[in-house]
């Protein structure tokens, strides 16, 4: 249960102001993602969704991009200082630092410019106040691997307890499939869950469990229309992902797309509704960052 294999997944302009960077569904299970080998030009799809407002999806959009996949694989710079920078997901955008600061750490003290220019540019641009100061220490301290352990260390201890609850998740999971648990209190548990979590556990792995959820065909429809209710209720940005990845799973049932779109019109108004179409046609290759600039760009 709950597994997925992932697809695989020029220097970027800063989206903010126009001008270039200086110097720059998986095997999940237990809330894990090795990602393959990254390919393409990743810092430019980077760019793409960030001019869209959105979380960093792999190259083909498949699933979000995941605190692991910088552990495991080889990112060229300039995507990782775009992730640090401009990710919405705060966990996601330490976890991109950790590549660049390893990799300065490895040159001689002469050769390290390029990257002190490049963390100087993250302490200006980052979206989070934490990276800014994460990048801040890392520069000072002349990339020493202390100081590099310590934001790995860090970022560890945010993650693991997410994690540990998010496999405690799963079992309950389970016993809904099996028809141990009723609606009412898998209700219950998905609502603590969620509260455990919330800005502690990385976005990809979050939504890859109500990916799961809404996409399998042994969690009653019952089920599924309250978690549509809940998610209803969540911040913008997160609800517009989920709601979209509802409509767009492959195989989604018509009843349960119906019935989003329906709630969509009924509780969040014109312009929600209107973005929500929009990232769903994007989504479903219907629409281009380009069409989407070229008329109204999500908020």
């Amino acid at each position: 249960m709950f597994r997925q294999d992932p697809p695989p997944l020029k220097r970027p302009e800063n989206p903010a102001n126009g001008r270039p960077f200086v110097g720059t569904d998986a095997a999940l299970q237990d809330g894990n993602a090795p990602a393959q080998t990254l390919g393409g030009d990743l810092a430019d799809h980077f760019v793409n969704c960030t001019k869209l407002g959105r979380y960093l999806t792999v190259q083909d959009d498949s699933r979000f991009v995941i605190t692991d996949d910088f552990r495991t694989s080889s990112f060229i710079p300039a995507a990782s200082a775009v992730a640090a920078i401009f990710s919405k997901d705060e966990l996601v955008a330490q976890a991109a630092l950790l590549p660049l600061s390893e990799g300065a750490q490895k040159m001689a003290p002469r050769q390290r410019e390029r990257y002190e220019r490049l963390f100087t540019l993250i302490e200006e641009e980052a979206l989070s106040d934490t990276i800014r100061d994460s990048a801040r220490t890392v520069r000072q301290a002349h990339f020493r691997a202390a100081e590099i352990r310590a934001l790995e260390a860090e970022l560890g201890d945010k993650l693991s307890p997410a994690r540990l609850r998010y496999r405690e998740f799963l079992g309950v999971v389970k016993k809904l499939m099996d028809h141990k648990v009723t609606a009412g209190p898998f209700l219950d548990e998905f609502r603590g869950f969620t509260q455990d979590v919330a800005g502690a556990l990385d976005f990809g792995i979050y939504s890859f469990s109500l990916d799961r959820l809404f996409g399998s065909l042994r969690v009653p429809m019952k089920v599924k229309k309250l978690l549509v209710m809940e998610v209803l209720r969540y911040p913008p940005l997160v609800r517009r992902e989920l709601l979209t990845n509802i409509m767009v799973f492959p195989g989604q049932t018509p009843e349960l797309i119906e019935f989003v779109k329906y709630m969509i019109q009924a509780e969040l108004g014109k312009t929600a509704a209107i973005e929500i179409d929009l990232l769903e046609a994007f989504k479903m290759k219907r629409l281009t960052v380009e069409d989407i600039e070229g008329g109204l760009v999500l908020g």
